[in-house]
């Protein structure tokens, strides 16, 4: 697609045990599995970020398992946005930029920050932590060095060059639908996330210069597929996106024209439980003409 942004399809996580015979070839080492998973998808979430911080060895080894080209989306620590709920938000995030984060280099790709679903929109707060967020490496090494005693590991706080950090927030509670949220993240150039469940709202407003997209079940949370005619529905909306043909298809907050530019496309299934998720993204992938690329790549995975 020419005059587009990149798109990249992937899965959150990829450690599953019922993967191992189905979705993982029978005997794949566990030490493998990413490696794998890497060269059929283009990105893949962290989800170990969020439940404790991680080491600068494991966010070297795993960009060194994967290919050149792979980009990992990393899930913001929950300590910061479920028990803290942004209140004194400094020092724990100076401790997650110290933790490794910046190892990846380029592969580093967007960093996702999910609130509860009891967290209720509050500007004030929201703001405060908005203005906390480093937006590039070098902000985002000056902001490691003010961490403190709590790392698992030497606080990483060096990079090879500057590059842009993305930041991305997603809602669970029908209060963030608010035009002040979306003019908030706007303001700080953050990208609203667009989450596909039943359970929380789905708002489709366009915020960044990317889009970042969380498939987590069409029926059930966690559980669901996705038939043909729903990932029709999200190939158009990738294509649109991706083009800057913005879609009126979902529910938005704010109903302001967007500016019409191409953008990069983050999507990541989620419905992970019944095994829907490494056979939903490729489907996706096939109908926009992405995975026959892959299996390329995947021919030379170890």
């Amino acid at each position: 697609m020419k005059q587009s942004g990149s798109i990249s399809i992937g899965i959150s996580g990829w450690t599953y045990a019922p993967w191992r015979g189905s979705f993982y070839p029978k005997g794949l080492p566990q030490s493998q599995e990413l490696a794998y998973a890497s060269r059929l998808f283009r990105a893949i979430e962290i989800n170990g970020t969020f439940y404790g911080l991680q080491t600068p060895e494991a966010f070297h080894r795993w960009a060194e398992e994967t290919p050149e080209d792979f980009t990992f989306a990393v899930k913001a620590p929950r300590f910061i946005t479920h028990i803290r709920r942004l209140n004194e938000p400094a020092v724990p995030l100076a401790n997650f930029m110290a933790s490794g984060i910046l190892r990846p280099g380029p592969k580093l790709g967007p960093i996702l920050w999910q609130f509860p679903p009891n967290f209720r929109f509050d500007a004030e707060k929201l703001e405060a932590f908005l203005k906390l967020l480093p937006h590039d490496s070098e902000a985002a090494a000056a902001c490691a060095k003010r961490h403190d005693n709590r790392l698992k590991a030497r606080a990483f706080a060096r990079i090879d060059a500057k590059r842009r950090l993305r930041h991305a927030i997603e809602i669970r509670h029908e209060s963030f639908r608010d035009k002040a949220f979306i003019n908030l993240l706007r303001q700080y150039d953050v990208a609203l996330v667009c989450a596909d469940t039943v359970e929380w709202p789905r708002l489709m407003d366009l915020t960044s210069d990317f889009v970042h997209c969380r498939l987590h079940g069409s029926q059930e949370l966690y559980r669901s597929g996705y038939g043909d005619k729903a990932l029709d529905d999200w190939a158009a909306r990738v294509r649109a996106w991706s083009q800057g043909k913005p879609m009126h298809d979902g529910c938005f907050a704010e109903t302001k024209r967007v500016k019409a530019m191409k953008r990069d496309l983050y999507l990541f299934f989620d419905n992970t439980d019944k095994l829907r998720a490494t056979r939903d993204a490729k489907t996706l992938m096939k109908k926009l003409d992405l995975f026959e690329e892959d299996e390329k790549r995947h021919a030379h995975a170890i």
